[in-house]
């Protein structure tokens, strides 16, 4: 079988927060089991369906716990090629450049963590008990440019990597990004915290559309009055490909304005009020919920 896209990241899910064990030999019940343990849907289902492509069976996902399989022939298929995956001994596989990207970017949703202290410090880190795998991933991180720092913790039996620098973070943004919306969200406001107000959209199609929503979530406001959701940005660029990404994404058709506030500072707002395009909106989940149950009560 060719390790392609879907069986690279299905091994990180495995690495980071998964399992691939079978019983003891003592025990009675006979098992062979593989599965990834994580609260976040998105993630659980993303396994769940390229679970589906490589071998044809669907994972039971069990919502805001984990999504788990049994199978003998999986189960020596994934140790025969991948060997342990034990938190102390798994190892990155031999990928290339493009793999190793979306190994990381599944591996940092389940592990990795963002932290912004205001003005002080922004930075991204992951915790392990693996420090060869560790290395590994620092090594493959060199590769795309993206600098990082690996510490052994002083009062724990664990290793702790950080990617910290405005550069860096750009970096990791563009080429590895994160899936799981919560840490999309906390990556760019450690960006924004570095007082720049350009956004950085990923290229890639999928991560382009997880940005898009956290952007969203994030920034998108609906007016009581008339229903008309906006987002604002000083920057023109920003609006202006948020409204292209909007449309080529979600089919949702924006107007953009170039507007004054009352001290005359100059600003851009992209603004949604054709017939249909709110619910649209709220069909792709692209409101918070605060702002979905403002819509619930204007349309009800």
């Amino acid at each position: 079988m060719k390790l392609n896209e879907d069986l690279a990241i299905i091994h990180a899910y495995l690495c980071a927060d998964g399992y691939v064990t079978r019983n003891s030999q003592s025990s009675k019940h006979t098992y062979y089991r593989m599965g990834l343990r994580n609260t976040n849907y998105i993630l659980l289902r993303d396994f769940q369906r390229r679970f589906e492509r490589v071998w044809g069976v669907t994972p039971r996902l069990v919502k805001g716990e984990r999504c788990y399989k049994s199978s003998k022939p999986i189960y020596e298929f994934l140790t025969k090629n991948f060997g342990s995956f034990y938190s102390w001994e798994w190892r990155m596989p031999n990928l290339n450049r493009k793999l190793g990207r979306v190994w990381l970017r599944a591996y940092y949703d389940c592990e990795g963590w963002v932290s912004v202290e205001k003005r002080k410090s922004r930075l991204i880190g992951v915790d392990c008990v693996n420090v060869y795998g560790l290395k590994q991933i620092q090594e493959t991180l060199a590769k795309n440019g993206i600098k990082s720092r690996l510490k052994k913790q002083n009062t724990r039996n664990i290793y702790r990597m950080y990617i910290y620098g405005k550069d860096n973070l750009i970096k990791f943004q563009k080429y590895i990004g994160f899936n799981h919306p919560q840490k999309s969200v906390k990556l760019q406001e450690a960006l924004d915290d570095y007082v720049t107000y350009d956004w950085i959209f990923p290229e890639n199609k999928t991560k382009l559309g997880v940005f898009v929503r956290a952007i969203m979530q994030e920034r998108a406001k609906m007016r009581s009055d008339n229903k008309v959701v906006r987002v604002v940005s000083i920057k023109k660029r920003n609006i202006l490909v948020l409204g292209k990404s909007l449309r080529s994404l979600f089919d949702v058709y924006s107007s953009i304005n170039k507007m004054t506030n009352g001290i005359g500072t100059h600003y851009y707002q992209l603004s949604i009020n054709r017939k249909g395009e709110t619910e649209k909106i709220i069909q792709n989940k692209l409101l918070n919920k605060n702002e979905e149950r403002k819509w619930s009560k204007l349309k009800g």
